[in-house]
Formats: C-alpha cells, sequence, structure tokens
C-alpha cells in the first residue's frame, strides 16, 4: 500500500512540475523583458527613422514606465479614459468600429482615431499634422476637452502621488520627482516601439511567403493605381490630400493649421499597413469596409479646388480588380504586431 501512495505521490508531483513549467508567463504582468527586446527597430529596406531616441535614451525601464502611462486612465480628468482607450492592441491600435474618438464623460471628438505604429517614422502627428513631435503628441488627446479633458500640471500630480510609479521612474530616469517631460519621454518610448513590419507582404518581400494569384494581382494594381500616395515600404507618403470626399468641407484639415487655402479639405494619407485591422476608415470614419473605400475611389470622388490632382475623373478598376486589390491589402495585416504582449495592457486582469 506505501509503495502505491509513493507512486500516486511521485506522479503527481511530476504533473505539477510540468504544469508549472507550461504555463508561460505574461511579461506584462512580470513587468520584466529581455534587454535585446527593446531597442531602435529599423527594418531591412526602410529609411532611417526620422525619430531615433536622440535626448530620450531608449530602455526596458523606460518602455515599462511608458506603457503604464499609456494604459493609465488617471491621464484623464475624471480617471475614465486612457491613451488606450481609442487606440486598441488589437486593432493596430485604432478603435475599431468607432467613427470618431469617445473621450470622457460620453462626448464624441469630430475625428477617426488613427492607428499607432512606425510612428518613429513621421515627423507631423493627426490628421492635419498640428504636432510636429511625438514627444510632444500626448498633449493634445490630455488636454482636449472631449478626449481626456485634463492639464498636464493635473496629470502630473496625480502621477506623483501614486506610489505604484515611484520605482517606476527611479528606474527608468533616476528621478524621484515626476515631470511632464519625463511622462512624455516615457510614452515616447513606449510609442515609438510599436514597429509593424511583418506582415505576409513583407515575408514576401523577403522571399519567406508566396502571395496566391488574387494577392499578387492586387500588389501589381496596388503598384499602378495607388503606390504614388501609399508608398512602400510605409506606405504612406506622409503628405496631406483632398482624397475628394466633399465638396464642402466641415472639417478643413490641414487647412486648420496652415490657414492656406490650398490646404483646405486636405488629410494625412494614412498608411494602409494593418488596414484590414482599422475600420472604418477615412478622417471621419464614414466607411465601414474597404470595398465602400475603393467604390469612392472609383466612383464617388467629388470634384474641388483642391482635390489631389491622381483623384480627378476618379481610379478606373473593376469589379475583379477591387476585390485583388482587397486581398492584396489583407496581407499587410502584422498578426505579430497585435498579439506581441510587450504592448499589451498592463492593468489588465
Amino acid at each position: 500500500m506505501k509503495k502505491y501512495k509513493f507512486i500516486l505521490f511521485t506522479l503527481l508531483s511530476a504533473i505539477y512540475i510540468i504544469a508549472l513549467n507550461s504555463c508561460d508567463v505574461d511579461p506584462v504582468i512580470k513587468n520584466e523583458l529581455p534587454a535585446n527586446d527593446i531597442h531602435l527597430v529599423i527594418p531591412n529596406g526602410w529609411p532611417y527613422p526620422h525619430y531615433n531616441f536622440t535626448g530620450n535614451v531608449l530602455t526596458k525601464d523606460g518602455f515599462i514606465l511608458g506603457r503604464k502611462l499609456f494604459y493609465d486612465p488617471q491621464l484623464s480628468r475624471n480617471n475614465t479614459i486612457s491613451c488606450g482607450s481609442c487606440h486598441q492592441h488589437f486593432a493596430a491600435f485604432s478603435h475599431l468600429d468607432h467613427k470618431v474618438s469617445h473621450g470622457i464623460d460620453g462626448k464624441l471628438g469630430n475625428r477617426n482615431a488613427p492607428a499607432l505604429f512606425n510612428l518613429n517614422w513621421q515627423t507631423n502627428f493627426m490628421w492635419d499634422g498640428g504636432v510636429n513631435n511625438i514627444e510632444v503628441q500626448p498633449l493634445g488627446p490630455i488636454s482636449n476637452p472631449v478626449e481626456m479633458d485634463q492639464s498636464i500640471v493635473n496629470a502630473v500630480n496625480k502621477i506623483q502621488n501614486d506610489v505604484s510609479y515611484s520605482k517606476l521612474f527611479k528606474d527608468a530616469f533616476g528621478a524621484e520627482k515626476v515631470t511632464s517631460q519625463l511622462i512624455l519621454k516615457a510614452l515616447a518610448q513606449f510609442m515609438g516601439m510599436l514597429v509593424s513590419s511583418n506582415s505576409k507582404y513583407d515575408l514576401y518581400k523577403q522571399g519567406l511567403a508566396t502571395l496566391n494569384a488574387s494577392e499578387l494581382n492586387g500588389l501589381n494594381i496596388f503598384l499602378a493605381k495607388c503606390n504614388t500616395c501609399h508608398t512602400a515600404p510605409l506606405f504612406t507618403n506622409f503628405q496631406y490630400k483632398n482624397n475628394g470626399l466633399d465638396t464642402v468641407y466641415k472639417d478643413p484639415g490641414r487647412g486648420r493649421i496652415t490657414l492656406l487655402e490650398a490646404d483646405s479639405g486636405t488629410f494625412k494619407v494614412p498608411s494602409l499597413r494593418n488596414v484590414a485591422l482599422t475600420r472604418p476608415y477615412m478622417h471621419d470614419g464614414r466607411f465601414n469596409t474597404l470595398s465602400q473605400v475603393l467604390d469612392h475611389y472609383v466612383s464617388g470622388v467629388k470634384n474641388s479646388t483642391t482635390l489631389s490632382s491622381e483623384l480627378i475623373g476618379g481610379v478606373i478598376l473593376s469589379p475583379l480588380e477591387k476585390l485583388d486589390i482587397i486581398s492584396f491589402l489583407n496581407t499587410l495585416s502584422d498578426n505579430t504586431f497585435i498579439h506581441d504582449a510587450r504592448f499589451n495592457d498592463p492593468f489588465a486582469p
């Protein structure tokens, strides 16, 4: 009998040890990341990024601090809205199925929350380019009365009084005192690490994947008819264009910043990476599907004085060509990026 008890105990112990070893520790909960997981990423064939962390040395401690701040609703007036509220990881940090951003007290913004990735290559931010530095960009939504509605002074005071941040700021910057500059630098470290470069298209370019007939035909059509504005490898030229949505501009876009008539109704050309994951589309989220977007370019372009010259007369596409382009656009989805545990919400259970 003792012999059988001993065997049973041994088996149960082995099962317990195996179970323990098979459970992956979530790096977000653990708050530990291998040092080589946090570094300036420049994919092969890409240009050198505009923002390269000069004056803001990228470290895993700075990244961990920035990640917590990104998901912390204390940055809003009533502690209900975080950056992550409108920029969801699973949707490539866009706001899936929301035409416009939903902010504090249920207030609605007037623009669609853009996806966040490959921000180091951008020289200007927002749909209208009203911010020209990634370290300054968070000030916009934090202070916006329909987004987070809080002064940066109040945000700093809240974070300073939260003891859970003491060690994080110490580890990241050697600082006892929280400042707005350190908050913004930490957020820049997190946002700067949001690099998306591992889609099926990227693997195809590296010779590690093949495109089917529809995807390949879609790529060729795309290069002929869409590549001028949505230029690879970033799939945007970062310019401001009027793509014929309206003849009268409820939102003047870039014109609100420059006050130039030539910029009225123009908006930053968005990257098409992860586009299948980031509906709805356009600056005001008016289109729910990629098919509707292509229908617009084929037959819905509205003429105006600032209409992009590439779109005069629309884009000629057959129904089959539209399907092939959508097949290609689906190859730009980066599943590695949207499942990267480093970017998960540390407050999530």
